[in-house]
């Protein structure tokens, strides 16, 4: 694609530039370096190049924009094409309830697709975006219907590269030959401490190449707008790997400071500013000024889009003729529906089965509902004959010319990358339609904690199988188990952590992960053998918690979760025999549980008697549902895992023991024992 340049090319490039002042200035907080070093490119980019129609932010094949290292640039970007952020909003930046938060958020504004500013996850976003694009195309792309084709385009800097969830999602991204993704690499050598000297001095060029990148270069990003745009292109024609461009920018172009580290986290001083107007041509007393022949050029591209989108329709139109059954199907995916009935095909079970891991029992719920449910694309981290994710008969998502596979496969090999895998997790979701699951250990979820917690921020609907999730692993030892991990993801606001006991709440943690839309969900399930337990059902596990064995006037209740429900029943059965009355109270998922009615809560957790929980993990957060505790003290110990449990106290006489002096201990002090959910706030 040959440039063109236009009459109002530079006075746009200087309205981005003097916005982005204007924006930082006024708020007194934010990034203008960044937005006025990638002014050139962005002004290419969004005029040339982008599809997407500013009317419709959600249009299907629209192209998919990440600003990776998130500043306010993207937020001039939308309010210029005129999706629904207004020049008062840009004045807002920054403050409370404002549609422009201090880095763009997912659901909140009008016109962005991913939430970035942690740096490097926006990157990794990225990938799984132009991942899903080539799924789709490849499932539902026919003859003369190429209707799934857009491109992932990303903005990065130095920083973002130096995060190692880039890496790992560059790594991939380059063995997966995702020839739609295009990042343009802001090489401004600035970061906070300043120069990039003083920490990142590797060879990008040589790194993106040995990952299987096409690596271009622009040595003028400030002026040179004939590279910018011929580069973009020459990224565009690379079909079979992604494009890293190398554009060398000023950062904070224009101002006093330029170059410097001093324009890179602070707003620019009022003279700077009124100097940096005045240099453009732009009147330096007048702030948030827009040219109108801006809006034009910018008004110009949006219809363009629009017509685009116009055009899609029609073809879609016509797709639904030729292709009546997909068109079906793709049109209820884009929708955000889930196909009917699929829940009818989740495994019950009654206490006759035989005892399996719920790792296993995962698996089988897997097969049973995956040939139902074409939106699910899962994979595991280089863990999947551990954590039995692949359905038989299933596809890996591969490049065709491997022979391993190909693009409308639904298995995903992220090889031994946690971190980049959860949040490629959050840019498939993102693009619509597919409902990601990831796969690891429990202990490895950490590794991947900062994509975990923006999909919860985001409301990624990722769904995590963490399998191997206590001392239950046994041998492996305090290295690989959990047992903080747990109620660091049972803290994160809006994420679901379900620890389910035997095979129907296993089934339960699937149907409410899959019914939460917006809501990512970690399933924590076992090595060991649970037995199916007598009163569990999907419908009453799917409350979160409830009353799995029932005694009038009780003594105690023993409240507990996943591997360790068993044994809190061998120890009620116990104390049965010795005339101690003991409840037992499932509690798969705290947070689901949270959200029932008081009245229900009450009557599952209720007053009256002692609660003890018990989980072999931290007691850390039981004190909410429980009187006392029963858990670890610290870290776990190498060894067959039965013996593990029996030295920590984890077996039913003991715990029937711990159970005796609890009641006895309440008894001795008298008075009324009112249940822990009642709270004056």
């Amino acid at each position: 694609m040959s440039f063109t340049p236009e009459s109002t090319d530079n006075t746009s490039i200087a309205t981005i530039r003097t916005l982005a002042a204007d924006v930082v200035g006024k708020a007194n907080s934010g990034h203008p370096g960044a937005p006025m070093g990638m002014a050139p490119v962005s002004h290419v980019l969004f005029t040339r190049f982008f599809n997407a129609n500013p009317k419709n932010s959600k249009w299907f094949n629209r192209d998919r924009f990440v600003l990776s290292n998130g500043c306010a640039l993207q937020y001039i970007l939308l309010h210029l094409l005129g999706y629904k952020l207004s020049m008062d909003d840009l004045k807002a930046f920054r403050q409370l309830d404002s549609l422009t938060p201090g880095h763009p958020e997912a659901h909140h504004t009008d016109g962005i697709e991913v939430t970035t500013g942690p740096l490097g996850q926006g990157f990794a976003n990225g990938v799984g975006l132009a991942m899903a694009q080539a799924h789709y195309g490849a499932v539902y792309n026919r003859p003369g219907f190429d209707l799934i084709n857009n491109y992932t385009y990303v903005f990065t800097g130095d920083g973002c590269l130096m995060e190692g969830v880039a890496s790992e999602a560059a790594s991939l991204a380059g063995h997966l030959q995702l020839g739609n993704l295009i990042v343009i690499y802001d090489d401004n050598h600035i970061s906070i401490d300043g120069d990039t000297a003083v920490a990142f001095t590797e060879n990008v060029e040589q790194r993106f190449l040995s990952y299987g990148w096409q690596v271009l270069h622009v040595n003028d990003g400030d002026h040179d707008l004939a590279a910018i745009n011929g580069a973009i292109a020459a990224a565009r024609a690379e079909k079979t790997k992604p494009t890293i461009v190398c554009l060398k920018t000023t950062i904070g172009y224009g101002s006093k400071q330029q170059g410097t580290h001093g324009v890179h986290g602070a707003p620019l001083k009022a003279d700077d500013i009124q100097s940096l107007k005045s240099k453009f041509g732009f009147p330096p007393d007048q702030k948030f000024y827009v040219p109108k022949e801006t809006y034009d050029t910018y008004r110009a591209a949006a219809l363009r889009g629009a017509k685009l989108e116009s055009q899609w329709n029609s073809l879609l139109a016509e797709y639904a003729k030729a292709y009546p059954k997909e068109h079906a199907e793709l049109t209820r995916r884009i929708s955000g529906r889930l196909p009917e009935g699929w829940e009818q095909k989740l495994p019950v079970y009654t206490p006759a089965d035989p005892a399996q891991a719920s790792r296993k029992l995962s698996e089988l719920v897997l097969t049973a509902i995956t040939p139902a449910l074409p939106d699910l694309l899962g994979g595991s981290a280089d863990l999947t004959g551990s954590n039995l994710t692949k359905v038989k008969g299933t596809v890996d998502f591969q490049p065709p010319s491997t022979g391993l596979g190909n693009y409308a496969g639904t298995y995903v090999r992220y090889g031994v990358r946690e971190h980049a895998m959860g949040a490629i997790a959050n840019g498939l979701h993102a693009y619509g339609g597919i409902v990601p699951f990831v796969a690891t250990f429990l202990n490895f979820v950490s590794y991947a904690a900062g994509a975990v917690r923006l999909s919860a921020l985001s409301k990624h609907q990722v769904i995590w199988v963490a399998t191997h999730d206590s001392i239950g692993l046994g041998e492996d030892g305090p290295t690989h188990q959990p047992i903080e991990t747990a109620i660091h993801l049972r803290a994160i606001p809006n994420l679901d952590f379900w620890r389910p006991a035997d095979g129907n709440e296993t089934s339960a943690a699937y149907f409410v992960a899959l019914k939460s839309t917006q809501t990512p969900s970690v399933l924590s399930l076992s090595r060991q053998n649970l037995p199916n337990l007598e009163g569990s059902t999907i419908e009453r596990a799917a409350r979160g918690g409830y009353v799995l064995y029932e005694v009038a006037n009780e003594d105690m209740t023993i409240v507990s979760s996943g591997s360790e429900v068993p044994i809190a029943l061998e120890a009620a059965s116990l104390l049965k025999k010795e005339g101690v009355n003991v409840r037992l109270v499932s509690l798969p998922c705290w947070s689901v549980f949270d959200k029932q009615d008081e009245q229900y809560r009450l009557s599952v957790l209720r007053s009256g008697a002692p609660i003890l929980s018990l989980e072999a993990l931290t007691t850390t957060g039981w004190q909410k549902y429980s009187h006392e505790q029963y858990g670890l003290p610290a870290w776990g110990a190498s060894g067959p895992y039965l013996k593990v449990y029996e030295k920590f106290g984890i077996t039913g006489p003991n715990i029937a023991a711990v159970s005796k002096k609890v009641i006895a201990f309440y008894k001795q002090k008298g008075g009324q024992v009112v249940s822990p959910l009642v709270k004056a706030l």
